[in-house]
């Protein structure tokens, strides 16, 4: 009985892999996010960019 009560709590101690899992999958989401946004706006910045370049 000890056994498995040493092997329960080493689950609960060990959470920083946890955390780090749930920040590179937020990241990943931001940037699925960021280059979906770039392929359907990238016209559209292109044309603005352009725009403020040319009357600078």
């Amino acid at each position: 009985m000890a056994l498995i009560s040493t092997f329960l709590a080493s689950f609960r101690r060990d959470e920083e892999g946890q955390g780090l899992a749930e920040y590179a999958l937020i990241l990943a989401l931001i940037a699925i996010v960021a280059i979906v946004a770039l392929i359907f706006l990238g016209g559209e910045i292109s044309k603005i960019l352009n725009t403020v370049g040319t009357s600078v």
